[in-house]
C-alpha cells in the first residue's frame, strides 16, 4: 500500500492480511514446519508457548492444522479479544498471576518450563532465541518485500523477538546492500540497551534482549514514546488504515527521522504488522488513552499528515 507523504515515498506492506491477520504468520509456520522435518512436533505433541499476542494465535491455529494440542501461557495484561480467541482455539489456557506492566515475561517462561516437565514431548517453540523465526522471515517477508519494492532505501522494522528484523535486514542486505535497515523500539525495552520501563502497548519492545537481535544487520535505531505510537495509529486510521501499536511506531518513527528532510525522496518501506482489532480496548478507545497519555485524539491530527496515494 502506498501512502503519501511529504518527505519520501512510502510503502506498507500489510503483514495483517496474513491468514490469522498478523506478521507472525511466518514466523510460526517456520518453526512447527522445522519442528515437523525433524521429528519434534507429530500430531497429538503438545505444543506450548509464552504469548499473549499475536505469535499465540498463530500458533493456534496452524496446531489444530496439526492436529497437535497448542497451549498458549499467557499473562493479566492479555488483551480481552486475543484471550478470548485463545480459549476458542486451545483446550488449556494458562494464565500466569503477577501483573506487573512489564509483560511478565520470566513468569511466562517459567510456567512454560513446568508445563514441559509435566508433559513428556512436550514442544517449546521459543520465539525468542529460534533461528526458525527468522528464517521464517528471510524466506518469506523479506523476499517479498525485495520483489515488490526492488530499489527501496530505506526498512524501517519494529523489533520485539527481534525475528522479523533479522530475517528482513538479512534478506534486504543481501537484495540491496546499500540500503539501510532502521530498528524501531519502545520506551521502556531493553533490546538496545535503553532502561527497563513501564509499556502499555504489546508488539513492539521487550524486557530481555533476545538472542534473534544479535543476528540482525541494523545501521540506526530509532526509540519511539507510546504516546506518538498512539497518534500516529490514530493518524493512519483517520486515513484507512486500521493497523496495530507497532504499526504506528514504525510509521512515528519515520515521521520523526525524516523531519526537516529536503532531497530526493528515498524508497521507504515498513511493516502494517497486524490490525487494530485487537487495540479496541486500548489505543482506540479514547478513554483509555487520555487515561494513560492525557492526549485528546484530536491531537492525532498534529502528527504529520499521511494518506493512502491515489494511484
Amino acid at each position: 500500500m502506498r501512502l503519501d507523504h511529504p518527505q519520501v515515498d512510502l510503502y506498507c506492506k500489510l503483514e495483517s492480511s496474513n491468514i490469522t491477520g498478523s506478521t507472525k504468520d511466518r514466523s510460526a509456520y517456520a518453526i512447527l514446519t522445522e519442528a515437523v522435518e525433524a521429528g519434534l512436533v507429530t500430531s497429538g505433541t503438545a505444543v506450548v508457548e509464552s504469548s499473549s499476542g499475536n505469535f499465540a494465535v498463530s500458533l493456534a491455529m496452524l496446531c489444530r492444522l496439526l492436529g497437535a494440542p497448542f497451549i498458549p501461557v499467557i499473562d493479566p495484561n492479555i488483551n480481552a479479544q486475543t484471550e478470548r480467541i485463545l480459549r476458542a482455539c486451545c483446550e488449556r489456557v494458562e494464565k500466569v498471576d503477577v501483573r506487573d506492566g512489564h509483560g511478565n515475561l520470566p513468569a511466562r517462561i517459567d510456567r512454560v518450563q513446568q508445563i514441559r516437565a509435566e508433559i513428556p514431548g512436550a514442544y517449546w517453540p521459543n520465539q525468542y532465541a529460534n533461528p526458525a523465526a527468522a528464517r521464517g522471515h528471510f524466506t518469506f517477508t523479506g523476499a517479498e518485500l525485495c520483489a515488490d519494492l526492488p530499489d527501496v532505501d530505506y526498512v524501517f522494522v519494529g523489533v520485539g523477538t527481534g525475528a522479523c528484523l533479522a530475517g528482513i535486514s538479512q534478506r534486504v542486505k543481501r537484495h540491496r546492500p546499500g540500503a539501510k535497515v532502521i530498528a524501531v523500539d519502545a520506551e521502556g525495552s531493553v533490546i538496545f540497551g535503553g532502561p527497563a520501563g513501564r509499556r502499555r502497548i504489546p508488539g513492539i519492545g521487550s524486557l530481555i534482549q533476545p538472542s534473534l537481535v544479535k543476528a540482525a544487520i541494523v545501521d540506526e535505531v530509532v526509540v519511539v514514546a507510546e504516546a506518538d505510537t498512539v497518534r500516529t495509529c490514530w493518524q493512519l486510521l483517520r486515513r484507512g488504515l486500521h493497523a496495530g501499536g507497532s504499526t504506528g511506531s514504525v510509521l512515528a518513527a519515520i515521521n520523526t527521522y525524516f523531519a526537516g528532510y529536503h532531497g530526493p525522496p528515498p524508497t521507504v518501506a515498513f511493516l502494517c504488522a497486524d490490525r487494530g482489532s485487537a487495540y479496541t480496548d486500548t489505543i482506540y478507545n479514547p478513554r483509555w488513552v487520555h487515561e494513560e497519555f492525557g492526549i485528546q485524539i484530536s491531537d492525532a491530527d498534529a502528527c504529520v499528515p499521511i494518506r493512502a496515494a491515489s494511484n
